[in-house]
């Protein structure tokens, strides 16, 4: 079976890329997967039926029309689409509400999951200790002792300050774009040593549990673990 996946940006692809794999791997499961990363969020077009503009960039800007094509392209038995978004400041079941709407009416026949981090993918990485200390032994993880996970408090920021604690208020103050490839560098290098069976993020827990059960109920397992599953 294939996975195919729509992230909001760079950063993001590299987490999901890496977990993915593990996923993959921790589980026996055969899939192929592609990622497709956006440049931003975007918002719903007034008339999603309408073709994109050319300037169109945004993951929810062009969701429509990938639909209407994946429900062209894609076999329902042998393909998952994922749509991954982070949240930022809007309560995440408007954000899900928001894609499974468009889902739901272009892309019907699809089987498809949709995660949501809450609030920014710097959440997903928060959630695994190990995983912050093995990308980088010398961070500040008292930091962390004062996050609660999966608040909206400016995520982004606290990662900095744990792995950079001497010089993340500078980088606050730089802000976007410039501050993009040091997000971009700690999901690179904290995601590969994440783990998908411990992860303090209710929100990650839940996406991975649905495409768990996703590639379960489509066939994913390899040979042995289906004969298995089959007999009880």
């Amino acid at each position: 079976m294939h996975l195919e996946i729509l992230s909001e940006d760079r950063s993001g692809s590299l987490v999901l890329e890496a977990v993915l794999h593990a996923l993959r791997e921790r589980r026996g499961y055969e899939y192929t997967f592609r990622i497709r990363p956006h440049r931003g969020k975007g918002y719903t077009p007034a008339d999603p039926y309408n073709r994109p503009a050319r300037d169109s960039v945004g993951l929810l800007d062009l969701l429509p029309a990938k639909s209407r094509a994946y429900a062209r392209v894609l076999d329902p038995a042998q393909n998952l689409l994922i749509v991954v978004m982070d949240a930022d400041d809007i309560p995440p079941e408007q954000v899900e509400g928001e894609i499974r709407s468009t889902l739901r009416r272009f892309a019907s026949p699809v089987p498809h999951v949709i995660g949501i981090c809450v609030e920014e993918i710097e959440a997903w990485m928060l959630g695994d200790r190990r995983a912050i200390l093995a990308a980088y032994p010398d961070a500040n993880l008292k930091v962390v002792d004062h996050y609660k996970q999966d608040s909206v408090c400016g995520t982004w920021e606290v990662l900095a300050r744990c792995i950079h604690p001497e010089s993340a208020e500078r980088i606050i103050r730089i802000g976007y774009p410039a501050v993009g490839q040091y997000k971009h560098t700690w999901c690179r290098d904290i995601s590969k040593h994440m783990d998908v069976d411990h992860n303090a993020s209710p929100s990650f827990r839940r996406f991975l549990d649905h495409v768990d059960k996703a590639v379960r109920l489509l066939g994913g397992m390899s040979p042995i673990e289906n004969r298995v599953c089959s007999h009880g």
